[in-house]
């Protein structure tokens, strides 16, 4: 598909590559350096200090908690649009289970729980997998670090700094990626034109009047809030009920 882009969308598409990128980076890298290395300390022991640690019981939950959020993912009616953002961003709320998983039984069963999900999902796109590819990265991007965070601090403070912490990274990553790569992705992939999407974008906000930084502050940065905010709360609603209740089912597997 590359190929058969113009000169001007391939320079976009770089350009907005390499902001999210930097920008990505040195925010998360600056802000948040402890916990990244954390993680990668967490994802080091679990490969080689403590193989046995993914065993029957850890698969089940990863399985249950994979088969929650492919229903929030897959099923039409439990996804949700508002009516002051355009039609092609949905809410869903596949994150919740994944966000009880990683804070349950760590980082590595929030990523499992993700990954399946996705894959899952893939033969059943509606935007030539371009969504998909957007929401895995989000998602990681929100659940993970809110999952390391809380493994090193078990309580209500430690929940609510790594809730924080990772709503922070997602919005940076999710508004800067969207804006300028999976815009423009989407386009391509869709067959669409920048003047459909932003008709899309001025029918329900008229002060989004191009693709760029306007697009951002008016359109991704607010829909991402808004539906991280939702995600925070029923998770925080639901993780204590539903994490012993899983454990109860795992255990009798």
């Amino acid at each position: 598909g590359l190929f058969f882009m113009d000169s001007n969308s391939i320079g976009r598409l770089i350009i907005g590559i390499t902001i999210t990128a930097l920008v990505v980076l040195f925010a998360c890298y600056f802000l948040f350096k402890r916990q990244i290395n954390a993680f990668f300390a967490y994802i080091k022991d679990k490969m080689f200090k403590n193989k046995l640690s993914i065993n029957t019981k850890f698969i089940a939950k990863t399985g249950i908690f994979s088969a929650l959020s492919i229903i929030l993912y897959t099923v039409p009616f439990l996804k949700f649009g508002l009516p002051i953002f355009p039609a092609f961003l949905e809410i869903h709320l596949d994150e919740v289970p994944a966000f009880i998983a990683g804070f349950a039984y760590g980082p590595l069963c929030g990523f499992f729980v993700i990954l399946i999900k996705t894959i899952v999902k893939l033969p059943l796109s509606s935007t030539m997998m371009v969504g998909e590819l957007a929401d895995f990265i989000y998602s990681i991007a929100f659940v993970v670090p809110a999952a390391v965070i809380y493994k090193k601090h078990k309580n209500i403070k430690g929940a609510l700094f790594g809730l924080g912490s990772a709503t922070i990274i997602q919005l940076i990553v999710s508004c800067f990626f969207t804006t300028f790569v999976m815009l423009n992705f989407y386009i391509f992939m869709m067959g669409l034109s920048e003047n459909a999407i932003l008709g899309m974008g001025q029918a329900v906000n008229p002060n989004v009047t191009s693709l760029g930084m306007v697009f951002l502050f008016f359109v991704a940065l607010p829909f991402n809030a808004i539906k991280d905010a939702i995600v925070i709360v029923i998770t925080m609603l639901l993780y204590k009920r539903l994490h012993t209740l899983i454990d109860r089912i795992a255990n009798r597997s």
